[in-house]
């Protein structure tokens, strides 16, 4: 599905991983593992088109944080292996 994406949005996920990628490659000085980066991150990348309910929300908020998880832990895979040059 990634490789579906119009090129600049490609382009904006890639270097946007790149970075979180690189922040949980030094979790053990910062403390942002990839569930940290993911549990920050995710409300503000996916969410619901129209308002619901708090429980409803929070299923939602918890499996767009999975996916950025994921998509942290499996970067280079995802999105090339020299997302490491990116910087």
């Amino acid at each position: 599905l990634i490789h579906q994406l119009p090129e600049a949005n490609l382009i904006l996920l890639r270097h946007l991983f790149g970075v979180l990628h690189h922040i949980e490659q030094n979790s053990g000085v910062n403390q942002m593992n990839a569930f940290n980066l993911a549990l920050c991150i995710a409300p503000n990348m996916l969410w619901l088109p129209s308002p619901t309910g708090p429980e409803e929300e929070s299923q939602s908020t918890k499996k767009v944080a999975l996916l950025v998880q994921f998509l942290i832990e499996n970067s280079g895979e995802i999105f090339g292996g020299d997302i490491a040059s990116l910087f």
